[in-house]
């Protein structure tokens, strides 16, 4: 079996930074008026500074497969492959650009290479787990040498006014809940990407994947992030069951939202996992040189510390690496954009060990990865 490194990151960010007070400049104004959860969001997210693929029109500058091949690219020239030596693609992503075909099948156009295996994965942000590790067991079976992998989300045309003002309930009443107005000004858009290969870089360092586990509870919980659904009476409805896309949409099926409440009672279960890794020997908290954990406000970093203090399992908090307040929630692309930052400070150094983190509040789902600097 093959070692698997990855030996390129890359980034690409739409546009120039958003601040907090031009965010819905560039969102909209929902019924006109400006958000009552604005602040209240801001303060529990603590992000600063944003990207998004629209102008202030609502206008799409880029597409989801179109910023991934840009990240793609961006890996490629840091790393010392070339575009035609890729023979296999993987994406990830909570929405792609259409519902058919996939998102690898737009970006592996995109790139413009020529015939490769590609595998597309469609999930909530530890999709680009997902789609790291199916690249990474590919290349460590031998079926390929070199695989591009990319995480990318256009959040934002989901967020503009006519998504809301459409919806029934909150025509009546001229406002949106928490629910969903909290995800308007915590989700953003960009994409990120990684080359792996067989063999280490010999200019420059490599991150060398030790291991990916990546576990589902789906079982016990009920969905909790969810888009294209609507919950009723009888429990949830899918937005294809409305008759009509006009339907669904005033049902507010076709909006995002999140139940935080059922968030909450995923961290226990997310931090179990790690827990369980540490007793696998998996985890040796004195080797960690860095963490580097999706989360999607400093309001569940907190929490989480709190549970993990309490099991005598902390990694001390000055080894934790984030750009979540720069660079916003970019869901699927987080992981990358925060691996292509680190790697870019350039204070890694060879033997330094990386445990990575994208929990999942989906349908609870979480994922770990341990990256060594070779």
């Amino acid at each position: 079996m093959n070692d698997v490194y990855i030996n390129g990151l890359g980034a690409f960010l739409p546009g120039v930074p958003v601040t907090n007070d031009d965010m819905e400049d560039c969102l909209g104004l929902v019924f006109g008026k400006p958000s009552k959860y604005r602040s209240l969001s801001l303060k529990q997210n603590r992000i600063k500074a944003r990207h998004y693929a629209l102008d202030k029109q609502g206008n799409p500058l880029h597409s989801s497969s179109g910023m991934a091949a840009a990240a793609i690219h961006a890996a490629l020239k840091n790393s010392e492959t070339a575009l035609q030596n890729i023979d296999y693609l993987a994406t990830s992503a909570t929405l792609g650009d259409g519902l058919v075909p996939g998102l690898a099948s737009h970006v592996h156009a995109a790139l413009g290479v020529e015939e490769i295996e590609i595998a597309n994965f469609q999930s909530v942000c530890a999709s680009a787990l997902m789609a790291i590790k199916s690249a990474y067991m590919q290349l460590k079976a031998g079926e390929h040498n070199c695989a591009a992998v990319s995480g990318s989300e256009f959040a934002s045309r989901y967020f503009r006014p006519g998504n809301y003002e459409c919806v029934e309930a909150y025509a009546k009443t001229r406002e949106i809940p928490f629910q969903a107005d909290f995800l308007r000004f915590t989700l953003s858009d960009g994409a990120g990407a990684a080359v792996l290969e067989t063999k280490p870089n010999s200019r420059q360092i490599s991150l060398k994947i030790h291991w990916i586990d990546i576990r589902s509870h789906a079982h016990r919980f009920e969905a909790c992030m969810v888009g294209g659904v609507a919950k009723g009476d009888e429990g949830w409805r899918y937005w294809g069951g409305f008759g009509d896309p006009l339907a669904a949409a005033k049902a507010g099926a076709l909006i995002l939202i999140q139940d935080f409440d059922l968030m909450k009672r995923m961290l226990p279960v997310w931090v179990s996992h790690y827990l369980d890794l540490i007793d696998k020997g998996r985890i040796v908290i004195d080797e960690i040189d860095y963490v580097c954990s999706h989360y999607s406000s400093h309001g569940l970093r907190e929490e989480i510390i709190v549970l993990l203090t309490q099991a005598g399992a902390m990694i001390d908090e000055r080894k934790w690496f984030t750009n979540l307040y720069t660079k916003g929630n970019t869901g699927a692309a987080s992981i990358f954009i925060m691996l292509e930052e680190l790697y870019r400070e350039g204070n890694l150094k060879k033997g330094d060990k990386i445990l990575c983190h994208v929990p999942e509040s989906g349908r609870c789902l979480n994922g770990f990865m341990l990256l060594e600097v070779a």
